[in-house]
């Protein structure tokens, strides 16, 4: 990893020269960052099917934006925290309802008192009721606003670590791929603020988000001329707020997302999104979120698929977008399950939950026993691998067939077990009439025939387990269990 981490900023003034801090930082002994600016930032070569699931929440805030990301073992990223007149209050109650007495990582994408606003209160909050605050990352552009003297002032008397952050450095998150693409060190536009946001990129097996900031048009134009096609992300936070300077058509072509999501206002008078935007993402049937109507949007990955839920339902097609009612930034509403999104392929509706919990696990369809009346049938379960299990994952499989007339589409369908450890079928695949596909635990090349979970670990219990598929809806099709 390299950081530069610069002590004793205590203010404003001392903020501006940052970039005379000349120290480098090494955490953990690393060979410095793993971005490759010729092009492998977000590739799915070699990416294994991870344990457990990374959670981005993208918070109704109002005019301002703030992203808090769990990752697969509990830990935290914060990036940024709302407009200055909330103070921080209504992100620290949504951290205090989810149980996070920590925050890892404070990331601040830029200076703006809309993006920091609560930057200076969660500090005081989590160094004296809670479990304090890892590390803040800032690109080091300083404002002259009050909010960001606060904020300075929170890491000051705290001491707290922070870093200056630029494309290159990396945010150590255990089974993340955390890479932050810009700005780049020198800065972009003569040391716009906006243009030069921190840029994150994370990638989890297969998925991947891009979070720009309030990036414009140097700073997309800098992302995709750096690292092109593999810029693509599974999910992308629209930059800043949805205005017309940025999400352009030559970054939308680059970054080719499932799934879009705006953080602004319902009532923004900056009249974000702006209809240039919508119509850009509308053109290439992006579905898209917004927080004016959907209130918080929550995705969850398990590194083959990612499952949209928010609080309201409302129109996900960018032309209607608008059509939806306002919800306000206070509403405690739990959230349902909306839209499945295999890494590689399509949205497919998903069945409400109408979960109040924050449960991500999809429930089955009670008016048919066992889910979903389809044909699709679990013929055979080897669990029970020739020699040493995880030596041997591809002697670990599941046979599934197709026992009725239909040609079934399996895209999105899943097969997991009892602990929740879940396999994402490709998109693409079909089984016709009597046509039967396998399920391999381990790595291989997938054909109409096979398929390769990519686990480096065995999944299927031997003394007993319960094989559970699950349609692209989120429907629970059948379970069966072996002892």
């Amino acid at each position: 990893m390299s950081r530069r981490r610069c002590l004793g900023l205590v203010a404003v003034g001392i903020l501006v020269v940052l970039a005379g801090c000349a120290g480098v930082v090494d955490d953990g002994g690393g060979q410095g960052p793993t971005i490759d600016t010729d092009g492998d930032v977000g590739s799915e070569t070699n990416v294994t099917t991870p344990d457990g699931e990374l959670t981005v929440y993208m918070l109704n805030v109002g005019q301002g934006s703030s992203t808090l990301i769990i990752g697969p073992t509990g830990e935290t990223i914060l990036i940024d925290s709302g407009d200055w007149r909330d103070d921080g209050e209504g992100v620290i109650n949504f951290l205090e309802a989810k149980d996070i007495t920590r925050i890892d990582h404070l990331v601040t994408s830029h200076a703006d008192a809309d993006h920091i606003g609560g930057h200076a209160a969660i500090i005081d909050h989590f160094e004296t009721t809670g479990d304090g605050v890892g590390a803040v990352y800032d690109p080091g552009i300083a404002s002259s606003s009050a909010t960001y003297e606060s904020y300075l002032d929170a890491i000051e008397n705290h001491d707290v670590t922070l870093y200056q952050t630029y494309a290159g450095d990396t945010i150590d998150v255990e089974g993340v791929d955390a890479q932050v693409l810009a700005p780049p060190e020198g800065y972009l536009a003569n040391g716009d603020r906006n243009e030069n946001s921190l840029v994150l990129h994370l990638q989890y097996g297969n998925s991947s988000f891009l979070l720009p900031g309030d990036g414009e048009t140097e700073s997309e134009e800098y992302l995709v001329e750096t690292y092109g096609d593999q810029l693509n992300a599974t999910v992308l936070a629209v930059g800043h707020h949805g205005s017309r300077s940025s999400t352009s058509e030559p970054f939308l072509e680059t970054a080719s997302p499932h799934v879009a999501v705006v953080s602004s206002a319902y009532d923004s008078q900056y009249g974000h999104p702006h209809e240039e935007v919508l119509t850009r993402l509308e053109q290439r049937s992006v579905p898209t979120f917004w927080t004016g109507t959907h209130g918080n949007v929550r995705l969850t990955s398990n590194g083959s698929a990612i499952r949209v839920a928010t609080q309201r339902d409302a129109p996900t097609d960018a032309a209607t977008l608008r059509d939806g009612e306002p919800i306000s930034t206070a509403a405690d509403a739990g959230f349902t399950d909306r839209v499945v999104i295999p890494a590689s392929g399509t949205a497919a509706p998903a069945t409400p939950d109408d979960d109040a919990s924050d449960s991500s696990t999809p429930e089955a369809d009670d008016s048919t026993p066992g889910g979903t009346n389809t044909s699709l049938s679990i013929v055979e379960i080897h669990a029970d691998a020739d020699g040493n299990d995880n030596e041997n994952l591809n002697d670990e499989y599941v046979v599934l067939e197709n026992t009725g007339q239909p040609t079934l589409d399996l895209s999105g369908w899943t097969v997991s077990d009892s602990a929740d450890h879940t396999y994402t079928i490709p998109r693409g695949v079909e089984l016709t009439a009597g046509a039967q596909v396998v399920v391999y635990t381990g790595s291989g090349t997938d054909t109409e025939t096979d398929l390769y979970w990519g686990r480096s670990s065995a999944v299927w219990n031997n003394g007993g387990d319960t094989v559970i598929l699950t349609d692209g809806s989120g429907t629970v099709v059948t379970e069966e269990s072996y002892s």
